[in-house]
């Protein structure tokens, strides 16, 4: 199981030049759509103290970053599979690994924001003490410390078992041609498997311990369930990557009519769909983010209205 940073599609498409422009310019839309989103969540973030010190919307902010990088690299190559079909291994690879370390750092990242959301609910004497803004920051460094060390062997080996003519050559920028070797696969497959348990076992241990909670201290526990469903399908969403090639071969063995079509289905499923739904559940339905962002939204608005008036 390889986490890629889009689907292994042929290096040349054999759909009409209108079906790979179409699919291209959807792609490019919905990737400067969830980035302008996340930016504007960025700002905001940026222009409060009341968000920038509170250990939750630190982690929130990393989620965002996260999802902004691996969505806008992740439609590069989209687009450069399409088009330029080959590049210089020196600038897939770069791309590969921003792009792979994005990819790790979500679920982890996830994983965390609901560890933070348990000890709020469940611990909330402790909370003060434990969530502090430093103990946040070093947590992100962990969280990027183990991508660097899931991803940067890969790279390592392929250093090491393949020959200097490899790295000069052009390529298709898909992570098994610029990482070869079978070995890396099984790795990736054990470690993959590692974080799929970790990762889904902290989800449905922390929010069904805040649904017990929840339930105890009030009779309303709609909105912690709403918030279990969510999560569980947002991370569903991400951890589908984990099992990207198997699902790829069911594509292959029963769609291949509309395999192409089939393909850029789960792409914008399993890499595009994940990174939008992280501003609604994480954003829009926290109040503090929304008072915020709706304030944004009306200076701008007023601004670009006195300007508009302005120039008359």
């Amino acid at each position: 199981m390889n986490a890629t940073a889009i689907p292994n599609f042929p290096a040349r498409s054999p759909e009409p030049f209108s079906k790979v422009l179409t699919k291209s310019l959807l792609v490019l839309l919905l990737g400067v759509s969830i980035t302008c989103i996340n930016a504007s969540f960025i700002h905001v973030f940026s222009k409060h103290q009341i968000l920038y010190l509170n250990p939750r919307y630190i982690l929130f902010i990393h989620l965002v970053l996260n999802d902004m990088i691996q969505v806008m690299l992740s439609v590069i190559l989209f687009v450069i599979r399409y088009t330029i079909y080959k590049i210089k291994f020196s600038i897939c690879c770069i791309i590969i690994l921003i792009t792979l370390f994005a990819t790790e750092n979500t679920p982890l990242n996830v994983a965390c924001m609901a560890i933070e959301c348990y000890i709020a609910v469940c611990l909330p004497l402790r909370h003060s003490r434990i969530c502090t803004i430093k103990n946040t920051l070093i947590l992100i460094g962990l969280i990027w410390v183990t991508s660097i060390y899931v991803v940067l062997p890969d790279l390592f080996v392929t250093l090491a078992t393949q020959p200097l003519d490899f790295f000069h050559s052009s390529m298709v920028c898909h992570k098994t041609n610029i990482f070869p070797n079978p070995i890396l696969v099984k790795k990736s497959s054990i470690i993959h498997s590692v974080f799929l348990v970790i990762v889904w076992f902290t989800i449905f241990y922390t929010y069904f311990r805040i649904l017990f909670t929840a339930r105890a201290a009030s009779k309303d526990s709609k909105k912690a369930r709403n918030t279990i469903i969510l999560h569980g399908f947002q991370v569903l969403l991400y951890m589908a990557k984990y099992v990207g090639p198997q699902l790829q071969d069911v594509i292959q063995q029963h769609f291949l009519v509309n395999y192409f079509d089939s393909m850029f289905a789960f792409y914008i499923i399993v890499h595009i769909l994940p990174r939008s739904i992280s501003p609604i559940i994480y954003g829009v339905r926290d109040e503090t983010l929304r008072k915020y962002l709706k304030r944004n939204m009306l200076c701008k608005c007023s601004f670009t209205k006195d300007r508009r008036q302005s120039w008359r």
